[in-house]
This record gives C-alpha cells, sequence and structure tokens, in this order.
C-alpha cells in the first residue's frame, strides 16, 4: 500500500476548463473565385513560389519554437500542490515510511475537517524550479564525469601514439643510417672491384695465350703422330712380327749395350716402343682414365663392375610374369612400430624381416608377419630419410636429417662406420649390388657415391638445381638414378660419376623414382600426386596418371613389373595393374603414406605418419 501510495504521490490534479469552439470569436472569411485566380497566377512564377515556400517554412520554425517556449513556461509557471510536493520529496528520498505515516495524517486531517486543501495552499514556484535545477545539475554532473573519462581515454591514446611516433622515427633513422652504410660498402666494394680489373685482363691475356700454346702443342703432337705412324709402317715393312716378338726385342735391346746399338737399330727400337705404348693406349679402359683423372686412386678402392653383369632378379620375376589383379589386396594386420611417423621401409633379401625408420630417430628390426621386435639401432640425432640393405643381408645402410650416412653391422648390433660429407639433410641411400658401394642423395643439391672398402667419397654427382629427394642403384649395373625437386629425373654413371640422361616431364617437385625388377621401366612420382612410368630403352614415358590432388610420397614395381603401388599423403595406397590400366585405392587406418614395399608375390607393407606398418596380402 506505501508504494501504491507513492506512486500515486508522483502525480499530480488540476483543474483545465475547456471551452466551446462555438463560442470563438474567431471568423472564417470566404474566399472568392478569383482570388483564387489570381493565386494560380502567382504561382506561375517560379521564383515567387520558391520564395513563399522558403518564408512559409521559417514561419513554422518561429512558430515550434514559440510553442516549446510557451510549454516551457507554462509548466514552470503552474504551481504544484503542497501535499504531491511533500509526497514526490519522500518519494525521491527513498523514505516510504514517512511518506506512509504522512499520507496517514494527512488524509486523516482533511476527513476530520481540521485541514481544507484551500488552507494547505499551493507550492512556490520557486522550489519547483530549484528541483528543475537540481535535476539539470545532476545530469550536468555525469555528463562532466564522461567528458573526464573520455578526456583521460584519449590523453593515453595520445601518449601512445606518441611513443609510437618515438619509435618509427627512431627506426626511420636506422634504416637510413643503414642504408647509408650500405652505399658505403657498395662505393667500396665497386672501387675494390675496379682495382682488380687489371689483373683478370692480365689473366684473360694469359688464359689466351695459353691457348695460343696448346693449339700449338695440339698440332706439333699430330705431327709427332704422323711420324709414328711413318715410322710403324717402316717397321711393318722390316719386321711382321707380333706384339710378342716386339716385347722380346725390347727385353733383349735393354739388356745390349749402346755401343754396338747402331742408328738403324736404334731407330728400330724408338718405333717398337712408340707402337707397343699406342696399342697399351688403344686397349686401355676409359673408366680407369677417368678415375685417373679424378684423382690419385686409394690403395683400398673398390673395382667398379662392369654392365655386363647378369641379373639374378629376373629369374624371380619370370616365376611372377601373372600380377594379382590390384582388387584382391587386403589389409591382413597393423603394427605399432614407431611413436612418431615412420619414413622409410627396408626389406631382407633372404628372410622374412623388415627394418622400418622413424623421425623418433631410430630404425627397428621386425620379424614377419607376427611382428616381433628384433633389433633397435640408435645413434642418428635427427629423423631418419632411407635405409637399405646390404645384398648380402648381413649389413645396413641408413640415412638421415643429421647428414650422415651410416653403416651398421647386424652381428655387432653396431654402428661400424660414419659417412659424412654432405652440407644438408640426406634424403636416401641405396647399397650397390656387388655390396661395395653406398650411393646417398641430399637436401644440398647433390649426390655422394661411397666406397665402402676405403671409406670415402669417390665420386659427387653435381647437376640437378634442388635438392634430390631419391637415389637407387640399377640392379647390377653401375647405373644411378636420381628424383629431384627441380622436377627431373636424371640417370648417372658411377664409374666416372656424369650424368647420362635427364627426364623432363613433370610440372611439380619430383618425391620419388624406382627401376622395376628388370631395369627396363621407371616409375616417378610428385608433389601433386602424378605418377609417370618411362621407358628405359626409349628414354620416353610410358604412362602418366593424376592421382591426386594429394603428393605422393614413394612408388614401388612388385617382382612381376606389371603392378605399381603408390603412397599418398591422404591415407590411401594406390594400386595399378599396367596391363589393364586401371587404378585403385586401398584405405588404411589413416595418416599420409610415406614408404611401401612388394615382399614376395602376395604381401605389400605401406607405413607412415600415424607410426603403424600396414600388411596387405
Amino acid at each position: 500500500m506505501a508504494e501504491a501510495a507513492g506512486s500515486e504521490a508522483a502525480f499530480c490534479l488540476q483543474n483545465v476548463t475547456i471551452t466551446d469552439d462555438s463560442k470563438d470569436d474567431y471568423q472564417c472569411e470566404e474566399v472568392s473565385a478569383d482570388d483564387e485566380f489570381s493565386l494560380q497566377e502567382e504561382d506561375e512564377d517560379l521564383s515567387t513560389a520558391l520564395q513563399a515556400i522558403q518564408e512559409q517554412a521559417e514561419d513554422a520554425e518561429i512558430l515550434t519554437s514559440q510553442s516549446v517556449l510557451t510549454s516551457e513556461k507554462s509548466v514552470c509557471e503552474v504551481p504544484e500542490a503542497m501535499d504531491d510536493f511533500f509526497c514526490n520529496f519522500l518519494v525521491r528520498l527513498g523514505m516510504s515510511r514517512t511518506l506512509d505515516c504522512f499520507q496517514t495524517e494527512w488524509y486523516e486531517l482533511i476527513e476530520r475537517g481540521v485541514l481544507t486543501v484551500k488552507d494547505a495552499g499551493l507550492v512556490p514556484t520557486v522550489y519547483t524550479h530549484n528541483q528543475h535545477l537540481q535535476a539539470e545539475n545532476m545530469s550536468l554532473k555525469k555528463d562532466l564525469e564522461n567528458y573526464k573519462l573520455a578526456a583521460n581515454k584519449t590523453k593515453e591514446a595520445l601518449l601512445k601514439m606518441q611513443k609510437e611516433r618515438d619509435f618509427h622515427r627512431m627506426h626511420h633513422r636506422r634504416v637510413v643510417q643503414e642504408k647509408n652504410r650500405l652505399i658505403c660498402d657498395m662505393k667500396r666494394l665497386k672501387a675494390h672491384y675496379a682495382s682488380y680489373e687489371p689483373v683478370l685482363k692480365q689473366l684473360s691475356e694469359k688464359y689466351e695465350t695459353m691457348l695460343k700454346q696448346k693449339m700449338l702443342t695440339s698440332l706439333e703432337r699430330d705431327k709427332a703422330v704422323g711420324q709414328v705412324t711413318g715410322l710403324q709402317a717402316v717397321l711393318e715393312n722390316l719386321d711382321s712380327g707380333g706384339v710378342k716378338q716386339i716385347s722380346e726385342a725390347k727385353v733383349h735391346d735393354c739388356t745390349r749395350k749402346k755401343d754396338f746399338e747402331g742408328p738403324t737399330q736404334k731407330a728400330l727400337r724408338e718405333a717398337r716402343q712408340q707402337k707397343i705404348i699406342i696399342a697399351a693406349s688403344s686397349s686401355s679402359d676409359p673408366v680407369k682414365d677417368a678415375e685417373k683423372k679424378m684423382g690419385k686412386r686409394h690403395l683400398k678402392d673398390s673395382e667398379f663392375p662392369v654392365d655386363t653383369e647378369v641379373n639374378t632378379y629376373l629369374e624371380c620375376a619370370k616365376e611372377h610374369t601373372q600380377p594379382l589383379k590390384s582388387g584382391e589386396y587386403q589389409l591382413s594386420n597393423i603394427l605399432k612400430v614407431h611413436d612418431l611417423a615412420v619414413s622409410c621401409l627396408a626389406l631382407h633379401p633372404r628372410k622374412d624381416i623388415v627394418v622400418t625408420g622413424s623421425d623418433d630417430h631410430l630404425w627397428k628390426m621386425w620379424a614377419l608377419p607376427d611382428g616381433n621386435l628384433l633389433m633397435t639401432g640408435e645413434g642418428h640425432t635427427d629423423w631418419l630419410s632411407g635405409c637399405c640393405f646390404r645384398p648380402s643381408g648381413t649389413q645396413l645402410v641408413t640415412s638421415s636429417g643429421d647428414t650422415t650416412v651410416r653403416i651398421w653391422d647386424l652381428s655387432r648390433r653396431g654402428c661400424i662406420l660414419t659417412l659424412k660429407g654432405h652440407a644438408r639433410a640426406v634424403h636416401g641411400c641405396s647399397w650397390h649390388s656387388r655390396g661395395d658401394f653406398v650411393a646417398s642423395a641430399s637436401m644440398d643439391s647433390t649426390s655422394k657415391i661411397w666406397d665402402v672398402n676405403s671409406e670415402r667419397c669417390r665420386y659427387t654427382l653435381r647437376g640437378h638445381k634442388d635438392s634430390v629427394n631419391s637415389i637407387e642403384f640399377l640392379p647390377f649395373s653401375s647405373t644411378v638414378l636420381t628424383s629431384s625437386a627441380d622436377k627431373t629425373l636424371s640417370l648417372w654413371d658411377s664409374r666416372t660419376g656424369l650424368r647420362v640422361y635427364t627426364f623432363h616431364g613433370h610440372l611439380h617437385p619430383c618425391n620419388h623414382a624406382t627401376f622395376n625388377t628388370k631395369g627396363d621401366a621407371v616409375a616417378s612420382c610428385d608433389s601433386s600426386g602424378v605418377l609417370k612410368l618411362w621407358d628405359m630403352r626409349k628414354l620416353v614415358p610410358i604412362l602418366s596418371i593424376d592421382a591426386g590432388p594429394h603428393p605422393a610420397n614413394q612408388v614401388a614395381f612388385d617382382q612381376s613389373g606389371g603392378v605399381v603401388a603408390l603412397g599418398s599423403s591422404d591415407g590411401s595406397v594406390r594400386v595399378l595393374r599396367r596391363d589393364a590400366g586401371q587404378l585403385s585405392a586401398l584405405r588404411g587406418p589413416g595418416g599420409a603414406v610415406r614408404c611401401l614395399r612388394f615382399h614376395g608375390p602376395r604381401l605389400l607393407l605401406s607405413a607412415g605418419a600415424d607410426g603403424r606398418l600396414c600388411l596387405w596380402t
């Protein structure tokens, strides 16, 4: 009841008399037709009409302002009843109990007749005016506080902007100083280069003179060869003996005294010696000549095999001439082999054993198909990128991101040799079928041929313009295949360290390339998921399949060469049957497939980013 009374006390009642409109003294005047016609004539003048509209707008503004003023004035001049004033005052202060008591006593007095409304009177307008001023003062204080807060925020923003301005000024000064210093260095380098120009001119002149001398020497050599040829003809006319007789005559001449040697015999002896030298030079091996040109040979260096060796893998390939259909591969087992991603696989040449290398710096040896752990190798300080068994199966080579290549003896269960020479991470390694040489590919755009016996680098293969991502020996051959991020594949002769041929065709960086068992085809894949097959005899592409858009990480042939498997970053293994041209997908448990291998005619192994090894049969 008190709250209701308080809410009612907030309002005041006023007596207002409404007069009848009919009693107004204002009378309307009629407008004649002539006046309307005159108005229409005036409207025809555009300037007069615009002026009239402007005047009407001004009059309307004046009337509205006057009405606002009169209304405010009327509100202020109307006095407030005394009881309403007291009620409003108590409500504003929150004195509800006092308000209840006041209302009770006030209305009791009025009912008794002790107090009348006339006696109470009205509140003077000055109190109402004070209330309005107080309310206005409160609103002005609130506005002042808001303005102070805004001013403080503006001040903070100004200080922040000043600090940033000072920082940028200081940075600009540093840049200007650095620019001036670089300009001075450039000037000094230009002056230094200008001081070297005379020396370069002298060297170029010396180089030209040396070329001329070389040409003269070659002419003299040709002349001497002509003379030797003439002496050979004379020798053939005088003596028709073979090389064996010449060698005997040489021994006999060496033991003979010079006093008993006449001019004719001396000429014959020199001619025989020249003939033996020419025969020896004509029968020399170009590979050995290349080795002599490359540098002195080490005593423990191994001999590079000839390319006429028989590929023993061809017998296995003939046994499996009928490849399995791609749809027959099914996931038979999953082994958790590493905590981190598996980056490489290697199969033992004689036993059911697989080696896995991982980003956890370890390689592990597992028995197939049960997955029993046989051995663990520790020693690399970074992720493993490749692994390969020696053809005898007694040793293992691994490559790593720590720029080294390590050779492990499985019988000793430890590393026996560390090969250092690459400037950046090593991406792959391969062991020659003879077992004396190891090849490695690196991110420094080079590949190296290592001699295991002499424990040194025999050749550095230079030619790629970007990272070399894979390397592999052609079985029972000295040919090396590399794939690079410069979108090319290259064939190299490991006996000379020279590039033989370059395959062009990929539009994206090549991630991996491999030979088939017969050695007559090459499969490669790139970072856009494109798989290409190349003919080694014609050196042309045979087939190109887009398995993208995810990158293809590794490719592998089966023993027959009729099935190609591709590991993709989308977690699937793509299987291509060459005779049918069909490409199917094998979906694993998940994670990018980074490496895969065929083991025998009926087993496919794949591993990837989830650290698991999948067996497909």
